[in-house]
């Protein structure tokens, strides 16, 4: 997998970032290194022979787990034919990381050599590494015994170590490995060395052995693993190759992406996306949940257990813990074991909540699994009396947020959570507390939700019956409070005096996904996403372009994310408009080979027009879980895929340039069904 010059390669919460050499040198700034569980063990690992660095011919991605890089000592020269090739075959497998070095003899005589391998380990947190800020008060130590060397750092009981092995013989120094080796004419010579990473136990960690039980897979084992997850999958057979590859290549990703929490007794859940986001995140997994339910609808159990398992439980300022809210985000980093960040576990997201409420339901519409909903009970009861109590800061009925920790919580607790995210049209910030427009959508939803589950499953009608009622009240003030309408649209927030946070967002897009949106409005709200200021022709933007903090390379405010889209236009299907859901899967498809088929975090968002191809967004996560996952739910929304009374409906609304669309295999209720659909011009809408 590779990203401009860097190639990574990965396994659930464990990955390795290098040069297209293979190569990986001491970096502040860039996440290049060996890491697991959010720590940087080995930060240089530097191949010479004879002293000469290595130059890369090419590199074969294998596997998300393993690459292959074809290398020459030094700078190749015109007329003058290299002597020596190497061949770095590169594997990761939970917490072990192994490379096979071979070097080729192209000589019709034997080759003296030197080979050495440049070896540290800085163990710097990954927000050290993101916020380029590198300070380890801990010890670091590198020996060199019994034919092994580690690299250990030590700060109270954290403890993080490396060890360095070779399977030929070596010379082991301080700074590294060193092969002194004689090759045959026309022959070769190879080693395997091989990293173990070892994680030990500081307050609220992961132990070493919880962690190490679960994490060494050979490659035979994790290519059976791959098989197993694909063939589990729905298979798709369609006339757009777009379509296709990008949905195995979202297959593939999410499988690269499982991450094996220490509280989950060995099931894995989503992680988010690297580099930075190789975690549980509540937010991000229970969406990809919901994403790609048509096809791995297994994989909700398992977060949603997880989910539970973490609600809060007390007051706690600094994590912005409150009884009943669903986290936002675990850490393992030394920066969160010693409190310096507040990740273990940190609650700053005001929508995981309702989400997770929203999943629950759905998961059992797909599925039928009561079992589930009845043992999450008490957990949906203490998310759904957060949402009335702690969630609603002002007392008018709506979810807010704003943070506790003042020193490093987040300033903004929705999707788009970056700093500058949430403002006025004209560009000003609004102090907190904030209330966006799509977390009272989700409220709402979540609501309706968890009142057929009462109803259905707990046993308790007048429960139903409350929550409805609070549901069609929220509806109401909704509509009355966010309207925007000399705009014509819904406001991206609520400020805290109650005006509006006028901006013209994607936000609202989610309202038509929960069902918040007055039918009449509706038309209105479709306009505005569908028009030159939003939608660029690859995707909508997160924010109009005559918007005071509109930027088409803005994280947050003018870039187009994929996972968003993916959600709007499933709300579309929801109220009717086929073809503007087509537009919006249609655009996000045609993108994707631009980016070899994966479908990275959010790319810029410029028109169409002027860029002839979508533009990276220079610090996007690729893979990411909710881009790799948007091709399921676009499936979803194509086909028009709805369980209804246990049965699976299928109302397909498939634009011309996509084609036949076959979905095959298709698990849930039922059992395994078909989806076909093709292209109907006799259908506007």
């Amino acid at each position: 997998m590779s990203a401009g010059n860097l190639v990574s390669i990965l396994q659930g919460n464990t990955f390795v970032v290098s040069d297209e050499a293979g190569d990986i040198a001491p970096s502040s700034r860039r996440p290049t290194g060996v890491f697991t569980f959010d720590t940087r063990f080995i930060s240089t690992w530097v191949l010479t022979v004879d002293g000469q660095p290595m130059y890369a011919l090419s590199t074969d991605a294998l596997q998300y787990y393993e690459a292959r890089f074809y290398c020459v000592p030094g700078e190749p020269t015109h007329y003058v034919d290299a002597k020596l090739s190497v061949i770095r075959h590169r594997t990761i497998g939970g917490s072990s990381f192994q490379e096979q070095l071979t070097v080729l003899n192209h000589m019709g005589e034997d080759a003296e050599i030197r080979v050495r391998l440049d070896i540290d380990g800085d163990f710097a947190d990954l927000f050290e590494i993101k916020d380029e800020q590198i300070y380890k008060p801990g010890l670091s130590e590198v020996s060199v015994r019994d034919g092994q060397m580690r690299l250990t750092y030590e700060r109270e009981n954290f403890r993080r170590s490396a060890v360095i092995s070779s399977s030929e013989p070596a010379k082991m120094d301080r700074r590294g490995v060193i092969w002194n080796i004689r090759i045959p004419p026309r022959s070769r010579w190879s080693t395997l060395v091989r990293v173990d990473i070892l994680v030990e136990a500081a307050p609220g960690q992961p132990s070493e052995a919880s962690i190490q039980q679960h994490t060494h897979h050979g490659r035979a084992r994790m290519r059976d693993q791959l098989d197993r997850w694909m063939d589990q999958a729905p298979s798709l057979v369609c006339d757009s190759e777009a379509l296709s590859r990008v949905y195995r290549r979202g297959l593939v990703d999410l499988a690269a992406l499982q991450y094996t929490p220490t509280t989950t007794a060995g099931r894995s859940i989503p992680a988010a996306g690297l580099p930075w986001f190789m975690t549980m995140f509540g937010r991000d997994s229970m969406i990809v949940c919901l994403q790609t339910l048509p096809c791995l609808p297994d994989m909700a159990v398992t977060t949603l257990r997880a989910m539970a398992l973490a609600q809060g439980g007390k007051f706690d300022d600094f994590r912005d813990e409150e009884p009943g809210k669903i986290l936002h985000e675990v850490r393992y980093g030394e920066l969160a074991a010693f409190e310096d960040q507040p990740h273990t576990s940190y609650y700053g997201a005001a929508d995981s909540t309702p989400l997770f409420l929203i999943l629950l339901d759905e998961y059992e519409r797909w599925t039928g699994d009561r079992d589930l909903v009845r043992e999450l009970e008490q957990a949906a009861r203490l998310a759904l009396a957060w949402i009335d109590t702690y969630a609603d800061l002002l007392g008018t009925g709506y979810i807010w947020y704003r943070t506790r920790n003042l020193r490093n919580g987040l300033e903004n607790q929705c999707w788009k959570d970056s700093p500058d995210s949430i403002s006025y049209a004209d560009g000003r910030i609004p102090e907190p507390p904030r209330a966006t427009c799509e977390q009272q959508g989700y409220a709402y939803d979540a609501r309706i939700r968890a009142a057929r589950l009462a109803r259905e499953f707990w046993s308790d009608p007048a429960y139903a019956d409350q929550l409805e009622r609070q549901a069609a009240d929220l509806k109401v003030r909704f509509n009355r409070d966010f309207w925007v309408d000399d705009g014509g649209y819904y406001a991206l927030a609520l400020d805290r005096d109650g005006g509006h946070v006028d901006a013209l967002a994607s936000n609202m897009g989610h309202l038509l996904w929960s069902g918040i949106v007055d039918p009449e409005r509706a038309a209105q709200v479709v306009e505005h996403l569908v028009s030159p200021r939003m939608y660029s022709g690859w995707g909508i933007r997160t924010l109009a372009m005559d918007q005071g903090r509109y930027n088409p390379v803005g994280y947050h405010v003018g870039t187009v994310w994929p996972f968003d889209n993916s959600i709007i236009a499933w709300g579309m299907r929801r109220y009717g408009y086929r073809r503007e859901a087509g537009l919006i899967a249609r655009g996000i498809i045609e993108a994707a080979p631009f980016f070899d088929y994966r479908l990275p975090e959010a790319f810029a968002g410029y028109d169409r027009d002027l860029t002839i191809h979508p533009v990276e967004y220079p610090t996007a996560c690729s893979p990411q879980a909710w881009s790799a996952a948007t091709p399921m739910l676009l499936l979803r929304t194509l086909l028009g895929l709805e369980p209804h009374d246990g049965h699976l409906v299928v109302d397909p609304a498939i634009p011309e340039e996509i084609g036949r669309v076959e979905l095959l295999d298709i698990p849930g209720r039922w059992g395994r069904m078909d989806a076909f659909g093709r292209p109907d011009a006799s259908r506007k809408r």
